[in-house]
């Protein structure tokens, strides 16, 4: 079968999008359409696949994502500021109501981070330290800055669901091994965490930025996980490391959001939503593999203006 997407990125957490308003699809196919666009070794690759879906009565815009495992996320952050400026454009509207897997989130049109950077704001949230509707089974229902003894290491972490799942531990140094290491135990689905998690590190920069560095759930070692920042926000201002209702600069290895975390547990991110190209391609389902790609469109002014971002903050 035939699909049309566009290649895009949202701090460099990059996805073919599928404008599924109009496509009748089971879960079982999107799971291995995800699986050939996503694949790094195919005519595509991705972080995933995103899906622009019909809104409802509530909500203008849907969203869902797919891992490149083919198992679906409740949410992408970096995702939906994609998803949201296609919808947008489809509709000709600059702000909605979007309905994710789960629960809901305000979007709309910021002014641009830099020249030629089309940047979306989310408001996502709110977020929920109960682990135990994850589940996690640790004999705690709320775990902030302490060490999970079924992880197998001795740091202090803090579980935010943002809906997503994190485990967020504040390091002086990001040791990617170590990350990767317990990224994997999670990813393995042992009995206290059937539902895996994304495993994050963070470093304090200056006063009022952080860093980065994920393990996510479903995809692996990434270079930016909008979630992950979010949530990664939210535990700084809870263990007093930056101020609730500030203004805070996240950065990754894919680029930079700018993040602000309420007392309300909401957190809004402002970041870009790039589009790189558009192009058509066949996948095979049975085999889930993607064939030669046809590309319709280049946007290579935005690819050339997000590139001037990541110079500045190099």
């Amino acid at each position: 079968m035939q699909i049309d997407f566009i290649k895009c990125h949202g701090s460099g957490n990059d996805f073919p999008l599928v404008d599924a308003r109009a496509l009748t699809l089971d879960d079982e196919s999107w799971a291995r359409i995800a699986v050939a666009l996503a694949d790094r070794e195919g005519s595509v690759g991705g972080d995933g696949l995103l899906l622009l879906t019909a809104g409802d009565a509530d909500h203008a815009l849907g969203f869902r994502m797919f891992n490149s495992d083919g198992s679906e996320a409740e949410t992408c952050l970096n995702g939906v500021r994609c998803v949201a400026r296609a919808g947008f454009e489809a509709l000709g509207i600059t702000e909605a109501a979007m309905r994710l897997q789960t629960s809901t989130v305000a979007v709309w049109r910021d002014p641009d981070l830099a020249p030629g950077v089309v940047t979306i704001r989310e408001l996502a949230g709110p977020v929920d330290l109960d682990v135990t509707r994850w589940p996690m089974v640790v004999g705690a229902d709320r775990i902030v800055e302490a060490p999970i003894a079924a992880l197998g290491s001795a740091r202090a972490f803090t579980a935010v669901a943002i809906p997503n799942p994190h485990l967020v531990s504040f390091v002086d140094t990001v040791d990617e091994a170590e990350l990767v290491a317990l990224g994997e135990r999670c990813e393995a689905a042992p009995d206290w965490l059937p539902n895996r998690a994304n495993v994050s590190f963070v470093e304090l920069r200056g006063d009022n930025a952080v860093f980065v560095r994920t393990f996510e759930r479903g995809v692996g070692l990434t270079d930016s996980c909008g979630s992950a920042m979010a949530a990664s926000t939210y535990a700084a201002c809870l263990t007093g490391r930056r101020a609730f209702d500030s203004e805070i600069t996240v950065f990754n290895r894919g680029g930079m959001v700018r993040a602000q975390a309420g007392t309300d547990g909401m957190v809004r991110l402002s970041g870009n939503a790039t589009f790189e190209w558009a192009g058509s391609v066949e996948i095979d389902l049975a085999t889930r593999t993607a064939g030669p790609v046809s590309v319709t469109r280049r946007h290579d002014d935005e690819v050339a203006a997000w590139r001037g971002v990541i110079a500045a903050i190099a």
